[in-house]
């Protein structure tokens, strides 16, 4: 069984960002020479998450609008956690969102449905954080 595991790091300007790492994990799936297998792909910090979605801005700032509605930065004030930090919203927007997706590798690649593509969801961003891309597989 042939296996990589590889770190991609971010560091976003904005508070909340959702970044298309789609061809960045098809890059490792490539390198790590896995022809069938499983692609894990998880954000590895409480406050961000992995999804998969269709790459189209009205849907994400849709999904950006949704959130801050399930779980709105401000007023601070108004969640227990934040003490000495302002990112309980973050905490539970990563709740909802997801920590990691799982992708089959067929032939060599990321056996997608249609429009999918695979997502870095940062919502307390401006800080350096870090996805873990595990590929296993024959």
């Amino acid at each position: 069984m042939k296996s990589l595991t590889k770190h991609l790091w971010f560091n976003t300007p904005h508070r909340r960002d959702y970044i298309n790492i789609t061809g960045e994990v098809e890059q490792l799936v490539r390198q790590s020479g896995v022809k069938e297998g499983l692609c894990l792909v998880n954000a590895m910090h409480i406050t961000a998450g992995v999804h998969i979605n269709d790459d189209e801005s009205g849907l994400i700032q849709d999904i950006d609008d949704w959130l801050e509605q399930l779980a709105p930065h401000e007023p601070v004030s108004k969640y227990r956690h934040n003490t000495g930090e302002d990112n309980a919203d973050a905490h539970i927007k990563r709740s909802i969102m997801g920590r990691e997706v799982v992708v089959a590798i067929t032939d060599g690649k990321l056996d997608f449905g249609p429009w999918e593509q695979i997502f870095y969801a940062e919502f307390d961003g401006k800080r350096k954080k870090r996805v873990m891309v595990k590929i296993i597989g024959e």
